[in-house]
This record gives C-alpha cells, structure tokens and sequence, in this order.
C-alpha cells in the first residue's frame, strides 16, 4: 500500500509540480495515474520512490516512511522509470545481477531465466546495453524491478516501447500481482490501457488531483456516457 499525505513539490517559486497531494493506493488493485504532459505524475512517482524529497507531507510505503525508513521503504518498491537508459556500458546479465545484489534476491538464476524468457531477452543477455534498442532496455528494466518480487509494482509510462507482445506480457504480470493482493500504481498516456486493466484511475493536472475513484464513477462524475478519452480531456480542460 501506498500513502500520500499533503506532498507539495515545488522546483520554482511560483510553481508546484505537486500541490498539496492526498492519495492512498491499495493493495489487491491496479491504479492508473493520468496526466497531460507536465501534468505532475513523474514528479509523484520519483518523490515514491525517494528520487526526490517532498518540501513538505509524508509518503508511505507499507508503512515504512520513505524519509525516516527509506531503506525499508525501498525494499518493498520495484520502480521502472519512463527513461531505460540506464547503466548502459553493462551487459543485461551484469545489470540483472546488480539488481540481484542490491535486493540480495534468492534463486537469482532462476528468476532471472523464468522473467528474460517471459520477455524474450535470454538470447541477448550477454550484449551490452548500449546495443539493445529502446525496448529492449525497457525489458530489462522491468525484469530487474521484479527480481526481488517486490509487494509494490511502480512504473512510469510502462508500455513505451514494448511490442504488442510484451506490452500483453506485462499487462498480465500487472493484473497477475495485483491478485495476489500487492499494489501497482502506474503512469501512462495510452488511456485506452487504463480503461481496459486498472481497478481505479487518478487524474493529476498541474499538480493538483482532480478525481480518484473506478472508471464507471468518472463517468459518473461527468454524467454522460464518453469514453476516457474524452473525459479525460474534460477534466483537464482539453490540454494535451
């Protein structure tokens, strides 16, 4: 479970990134967090994950606050960033093992060949990562935030990149965690994907939240029948 209470974020004096954010997100659930660009959701899921300090409220993770514990916090957090471009003088299976080594994750070997196979990435493992195309990175990375089978699954617009295949891989690792009662809380601009898999939806605009609650009770909250899409672009006042 993940808990946001009152997080402002500011970079500039005259703007918030994130005003004032309240949000709980439930174990058991996929919970979609979407936003215009520069709307506030990857500032919100670095200040998760402890990347950024929040200059003012508290963020929890299964309990362990990510400033006072963030050790503790960290361990229960599996995070893929919107950028795979990481580490990229390593080889997949030197970057896989590194993961390993920092969550001292058991049955490596193991885990490592069951996800890379699942991902169609055994093959290349042996290749730098400055070699692999943007994809591919984007599977490594999500292999590595699942090596230590974290109870919480973040990750930052998840689906750039990914072939049809692996996007329905991961889709169904989502949903898959979810039922097992763990929390994936997860950003994303393909709305068509948040209507189709997520529990519940957030809408974050300017760094304010607009609505928290099931896909039926945004419709709901619009009294009319439209899609995402076009409640979306309601709410957040038709900027993209």
């Amino acid at each position: 479970m993940i808990s946001i209470k009152n997080v402002t974020k500011s970079f500039t004096k005259d703007k918030k990134a994130v005003d004032d954010l309240d949000l709980e997100v439930l174990d058991g659930e996929i919970f979609g967090f979407l936003g215009p660009n520069g709307a506030g959701k990857t500032t919100t899921l670095r200040l998760i994950n402890g990347i950024l300090r929040p200059d003012n409220g508290t963020i929890e993770i299964d309990g362990y606050d990510i400033e006072k514990e963030g050790i503790k916090a960290k361990e229960q957090i599996g995070f893929v960033s919107d950028n795979p471009d990481q580490f990229l003088n390593l080889k997949g299976i030197e970057y896989l093992n590194f993961m390993a080594d920092i969550y001292r994750v058991e049955d490596r070997f193991a885990k490592i060949e069951r996800l890379t196979k699942r991902f169609e990435i055994n093959d290349v493992l042996n290749n730098a990562l400055n070699s692999y195309s943007h994809g591919m990175r984007q599977k490594v990375i999500l292999c590595g935030a699942l090596l230590h089978e974290p109870h919480n699954l973040i990750l930052d617009e998840p689906m750039t990149g990914l072939d049809p295949k692996s996007s329905f891989d991961l889709k169904e690792t989502m949903r898959n965690y979810a039922d097992q009662g763990k929390c994936v809380f997860f950003s994303t601009h393909v709305l068509e994907v948040a209507e189709r898999i997520c529990d519940r939806v957030g809408i974050i605009n300017k760094g304010k939240l607009y609505f928290v609650g099931t896909i039926d009770e945004l419709k709901e909250t619009v009294h009319e029948n439209n899609s995402l899409e076009q409640l979306f672009l309601e709410i957040t006042g038709n900027e993209q």
